[in-house]
């Protein structure tokens, strides 16, 4: 059975080698591929699985096991033919969540047409942070307080509602800070530990990024 997600980055340009690069510090399998040898075998030193090959041939695709990856991260926004062929591939594969990086509102409405789960736009969402929500599952990272370290708002899983945070030891078992929980539009930093955590209730916390991995 496998535990840990794996990874696709399609195009290795600045972007997209930033979220490779991040989600490897983290531990992650990822499988980089871009069209451009030099790039591949520079990119090698840091990401231990390089691919030089074609995204947007389908027998390509099928090689590579593109099929069995969890998030493929297309980051080839200046070649919309191929962004379009590659996101098209990867849904046919069976790729449950392909993102998109785009280049304009245009793109952005073509790739979710074909298909794309999720697209970002590069100038307002950088491949670092694309990389730590990622591996934070979604979590919405509020402030980046260092490469390690961020503020961020943790929805209560239902497995925590009803026990309370003695209870519940987050900070021994994700190292969590927690310095607020937030109900609503209403923040409450007077937090009280004996008090049970309640459905659709979010807590704001200071957290280690790699270790929120242990969530998923």
């Amino acid at each position: 059975m496998k535990t840990k997600k794996t990874y696709a980055v399609f195009g290795l340009g600045r972007y997209g080698t930033a979220v490779a690069k991040e989600l490897v510090d983290n531990g992650m399998e990822v499988l980089a591929v871009d069209t451009d040898q030099k790039i591949v075998n520079d990119a090698a030193a840091y990401l231990p699985v390089c691919k030089c090959a074609d995204v947007t041939d389908a027998e390509v695709i099928s090689r590579l096991g593109i099929g069995n990856i969890d998030t493929v991260i297309v980051c080839m926004a200046s070649n919309l033919e191929a962004c379009v062929m590659a996101v098209t591939l990867c849904k046919e594969a069976g790729v449950k969540n392909v993102i998109a990086k785009c280049a304009n509102e245009m793109q952005q409405k073509i790739m979710l047409r074909v298909g794309a789960d999720r697209v970002i736009f590069p100038e307002n969402e950088s491949g670092i942070r694309l990389a730590r929500d990622l591996l934070s599952s979604g979590f919405i990272d509020l402030i980046s307080l260092s490469k390690d370290v961020s503020m961020i708002e943790i929805d209560v899983k239902d497995e925590w509602c009803g026990k309370n945070l003695i209870e519940l030891n987050l900070r021994k078992k994700y190292g969590f800070n927690i310095v607020a929980v937030k109900k609503g539009e209403s923040v409450d930093l007077n937090i009280n530990p004996e008090q049970p955590l309640e459905a659709k209730t979010t807590l704001i916390v200071f957290a280690n990024t790699s270790k929120l991995a242990k969530l998923k």
